[in-house]
């Protein structure tokens, strides 16, 4: 069975790319077939790869995220996925205000999935830590990978 899920973020540049990139490398690994996106609430950035110092952090941990693109987050993607993942409260409020009558599509904060003790993964675009944020979601994402497998 294929997992499908997907990261949102604000831009899908910086958190959601990260999350997509790590989840996706690390579920293959656990034999998991997956089928893994990111998405940003927000259209800004669409087509654009995710930002270089993003991308920096990632490489530097053993990710590429060089051949990811930034979509933006759609009303009909909660019949494309098994999950959503929120990267913090706002996205999951903007995910939350475009679910179409009916849809059962579980929306979560991502790092209510993991280890982590905080709430939402900071946007490192604005607030830096590049490389906590690429820790922070490879923790977490090892214990999403962890969950799928039982």
């Amino acid at each position: 069975m294929t997992h499908r899920v997907i990261f949102v973020c604000l831009g899908d540049i910086c958190r959601s790319p990260t999350a997509h990139g790590i989840f996706e490398e690390k579920a293959r690994e656990a034999g998991l077939d997956v089928h893994v996106e990111g998405a940003g609430t927000g259209a800004w950035h669409v087509g654009e790869p995710p930002d270089r110092r993003m991308q920096a952090a990632a490489k530097a941990a053993g990710y590429d995220l060089s051949h990811l693109r930034a979509q933006q987050f759609e009303a009909a993607n909660f019949g494309r996925f098994d999950a959503i993942y929120a990267m913090d409260r706002q996205n999951l409020a903007d995910i939350e205000a475009l679910r179409p009558a009916g849809s059962t599509t579980p929306v979560t904060l991502f790092l209510s999935h993991g280890p982590s003790t905080r709430e939402e993964v900071p946007d490192p675009h604005f607030e830096g830590g590049f490389d906590a944020v690429v820790d922070m979601v490879a923790e977490t994402c090892d214990a999403l990978v962890a969950g799928l497998k039982r």
